[in-house]
């Protein structure tokens, strides 16, 4: 009877060994075929850029491909959702900006849960938003927006690239917090919201910086302030919003990505690594300083709680604002 029962746990044993070697660590041998990453939003913006280098860097470093795809539409949400119930294997990625964490607050159902679903691999990069008006509205600081926004309630308007895009709720903070009732006229995109702000039919605008950094240096727009808690190396004479009078005041944007939840965690870890590598890299400041990009790599759990922290601001937001998706 000994006999039999050390032969069983010898085989056991050597079963269990023989299993670990062949399959007990899932990233042993990732990636062995191509990866995509899904971007939500057309060409040329920031979840496009961040997610097109890291494609460029992964293929080169693991030799196999990276292919970026975009699928627009619903602010990021329907690409949100493919990746939510693509395979969990890691070999479906997700490229997006701080409109992730708009989604939740403004869709009434979304096709996956945001925090349940979808698992943070890390974040890319951030940028920060110019509070710019016209020169012919006669404001010079962010204390003159204010003060003409409360001697006129409800008559300045302030343009935004549509309902629930950061450049919104980065606008709609600062109208909560400065304690101002404004109205929000939202457009297509950026360079429409943008227009609109030159021309003096809308006020202010919240602009990502790179968009209108330009239109500042050549004063057809003037910045009143920067929305993060730094001034910026692109305008380095404008103030913080915060220093110039909304004090507290804090709203980047941001770009990452995610993966299914599914994917084991071993696989989102290797990932991680590699990616914060690259972003480390001094190569990945140099091309993104003159777009106004910061490099910014986060463990996983650090840009999940970004997202349920940010969830959590627009929520209220939202709430107090009615603000709902078209």
């Amino acid at each position: 009877m000994r006999r039999v029962r050390s032969i069983t746990a010898a085989t056991l044993a050597a079963l269990a060994l023989g299993a670990h070697a062949q399959g007990g660590d899932p990233a042993a041998d990732y990636p062995n075929r191509p990866i995509r990453i899904i971007v939500g939003f057309t060409p040329g913006g920031g979840p496009d850029i961040t997610a097109r280098y890291v494609a460029q860097k992964l293929t080169e470093s693991w030799k196999q491909q990276v292919l970026v795809e975009n699928r627009p539409g619903a602010g990021g949400t329907v690409a949100a959702g493919f990746v939510a119930t693509a395979g969990p294997d890691g070999y479906t990625l997700l490229s997006v900006s701080s409109a992730h964490a708009v989604a939740p607050a403004i869709y009434a159902k979304l096709p996956y849960d945001t925090q349940k679903d979808l698992a943070g691999i890390t974040l890319s990069a951030a940028s920060k938003y110019l509070l710019v008006v016209p020169p012919s509205l006669g404001a010079k600081s962010v204390q003159d927006l204010i003060a003409m926004a409360k001697a006129r309630p409800g008559h300045l308007n302030f343009s935004s690239a549509g309902v629930g895009s950061g450049s919104h709720f980065a606008a709609e903070l600062f109208k909560s917090m400065a304690a101002v009732d404004v109205v929000h006229v939202p457009f297509k995109g950026i360079p429409e919201a943008l227009t609109e702000t030159v021309t003096g039919r809308v006020q202010f605008f919240m602009a990502p910086i790179a968009n209108a950094v330009n239109l500042t240096k050549d004063g057809r727009l003037l910045a009143l302030g920067v929305s993060s808690a730094q001034r910026d190396s692109l305008v380095p004479e404008v103030p913080t919003i915060a220093e110039a009078g909304v004090p507290g005041y804090d709203s980047i944007l941001w770009f990452g990505l995610l993966t299914s939840s599914k994917v084991p965690r071993p696989v989102i870890g290797k990932l991680n690594r590699e990616i914060a590598r690259y972003l480390r890299d001094p190569d990945a400041k140099t091309r993104w300083a003159p777009i106004g990009l910061d490099p910014r790599p986060t463990t996983p759990e650090e840009f999940d709680k970004l997202i349920a922290d940010d969830m959590a601001t627009f929520t209220r937001l939202a709430r107090a604002g009615n603000i709902k998706a078209d």
